[in-house]
């Protein structure tokens, strides 16, 4: 015998609509705080040293096409 499966799409929705999404959101909103942004300042040129790349990872990187290929 067989066992045909049938796949059958899932509910669209299980507990509400967009608008109730949206307004959970909203309720959360105040919970979440986003960490205080710092500004990164440009690094020297002449500071940056002592970095190596592995000629693995070099090759590999060199092998990669650029998006203006």
């Amino acid at each position: 015998m067989t066992n045909l499966k049938v796949h059958t799409p899932a509910p669209a929705d299980l507990e509400g609509d967009l608008a109730s999404l949206r307004g959970d959101c909203a309720r959360m909103a105040p919970h979440w705080t986003a960490p205080v942004r710092i500004a990164a300042l440009p690094v020297s040129p002449s500071l940056i040293h002592g970095v190596t790349v592995p000629s693995r990872s070099a090759r590999l990187l060199d092998e990669m096409s650029d998006y203006g290929d």
